[in-house]
């Protein structure tokens, strides 16, 4: 029975974050509220803080998750790619990048999260203009990160010009999937998401090849 008990308690809890996360992209952060929260799974307010003391709280809560799936596409790009991500290539984080940009148009909560992420939310000491510096920066698993590493390996292995900088190339790639993963969710870019990064990750990769 316990068992049970604590199971449910996580389906709640997660259904409490699927739903804050739904409301705070479409109403906004500041605009929302437990009760509203509350009121979209049928549940009473002191259900949800039982399992969250604060908004605060439960906006982090959302974050360390969503970071975690991140942080899991990396870790399995790099087992994949053996000796603990030291022969990641370019053109490895490119097709990971792609596929995880079809995945963010294609998925509501992770389109939700992507528009947070975009937000001017300031809570407590930090604001998601931090959390969204310490996604794409860190140096476990965010995309900088590894795309620089992935071409300074293709430098050392030959593959790619000496004279390249890893940083300035990471960040262009970044700033690419931003802009245009962006662009397909407020329908302004009118083009195939997938087709389109390809395209401009291989005219970048062509640009630096030995």
């Amino acid at each position: 029975m316990a068992r049970r008990t604590k199971e449910e308690a996580e389906k709640t809890r997660a259904r409490i974050m699927a739903s804050a996360l739904s409301l705070f992209a479409k109403k906004g952060y500041d605009r929302t509220t437990f009760n509203d929260i509350a009121a979209k799974l049928k549940l009473t307010k002191g259900a949800v803080y039982w399992h969250f003391e604060s908004k605060d709280a439960l906006l982090m809560a959302i974050v360390d998750e969503m970071f975690e799936v991140f942080a899991r596409q990396i870790d399995a790009l790099k087992a994949q790619s053996g000796h603990g991500g030291s022969e990641l290539t370019f053109v490895a984080v490119a097709d990971l990048m792609v596929r995880n940009a079809s995945i963010v148009v294609g998925n509501t909560r992770m389109a939700a999260f992507f528009k947070l992420m975009k937000c001017q939310i300031k809570w407590s000491d930090t604001s998601m203009a931090k959390m969204r510096e310490r996604l794409l920066t860190n140096e476990r698993f965010g995309p900088i990160q590894a795309f620089r590493d992935a071409v300074i390996n293709d430098v050392r292995n030959g593959r790619v010009r000496k004279d390249v900088d890893a940083t300035q190339v990471a960040a262009v790639c970044v700033a690419a999937w931003d802009g245009l993963v962006q662009g397909q969710l407020d329908h302004f870019l009118q083009c195939n998401l997938e087709d389109t990064l390809r395209k401009t990750y291989s005219a970048v990769w062509r640009s630096m090849k030995a």
